[in-house]
């Protein structure tokens, strides 16, 4: 999978590319990962990559031909564009997923007040927000974006059943993990991860995972759809009730 990065801080990049699942990925060649300067792209002089708004008002505001020329350097046929903005459409799991399908990505990272609308009109396919919040610019989002996708990608993750079991797999928050020692400032693992019985960890796991939802984001659980086992091990565990309410009512 190609991933193209458009933006005019592409230092910012270098040290995300030579870390963890990133990088093992590029080395595997799983992905393809260029950071484009569209400072690169742009003419005259002084090599602008912005100007005054037309009609005034705040800040600057990025030109379209640096970006264009940047975009026509790189644009496969069935290249997906995606502009990181706050207007864009909210980033999540299924939308990293669905990404997963594309051959090549093109993110483009804006900057100072936004991008000159003809742009966006012209090559933009779609446009993602990370949050409803303001950032100085575009690239932590495709930080982000590459990451979420990219571990998504079958082979990059050692263990690929992390991918199947995430938080927000199936809008379910994860349950709680252990590890080494068995016992911490006084606290000992649950009993029941030291049983054997991967049925029964299974279990409680499961309800541990519907027990946090319910706590920290009951407004997943409208989303989930149980299994025939699994709303048996809900009702004996006496969360049927709240979880059958809030996905009849959507309240919660």
């Amino acid at each position: 999978m190609i991933f193209d990065i458009l933006t005019i801080f592409p230092e910012i990049f270098d040290s995300h590319l030579q870390e963890g699942i990133i990088r093992r990925a590029l080395l595997k060649k799983q992905i393809e990962v260029n950071i484009i300067n569209v400072r690169d792209f742009a003419s005259g002089p002084h090599s602008m990559t912005d100007d005054r708004p037309f009609g005034g008002g705040e800040g600057m505001v990025m030109k379209p031909e640096p970006l264009a020329n940047a975009v026509q350097s790189r644009k496969d046929s069935k290249a997906r564009v995606i502009f990181l903005s706050p207007q864009g459409k909210t980033y999540n799991q299924g939308l990293a997923q669905e990404l997963t399908a594309e051959d090549q990505l093109i993110l483009v990272c804006g900057r100072y007040e936004g991008i000159d609308e003809r742009f966006i009109s012209n090559y933009i396919d779609d446009e993602i927000s990370i949050g409803d919040f303001i950032l100085t610019g575009g690239e932590l989002g495709a930080m982000i974006m590459l990451d979420s996708i990219t571990r998504l990608l079958p082979g990059v993750l050692g263990c690929q059943d992390s991918v199947a079991k995430d938080t927000f797999s199936r809008s379910l928050l994860k349950h709680a993990q252990y590890t080494r020692p068995r016992s911490f400032e006084g606290m000992d693992v649950p009993e029941h991860l030291l049983s054997g019985n991967h049925q029964r960890i299974e279990d409680i796991r499961f309800i541990d995972s519907v027990e946090r939802t319910l706590a920290k984001r009951p407004d997943l659980i409208k989303n989930v759809t149980f299994s025939v086992s699994e709303r048996k091990l809900l009702k004996l565990s006496g969360l049927l009730i709240t979880v059958e309410e809030i996905q009849k009512t959507g309240k919660y």
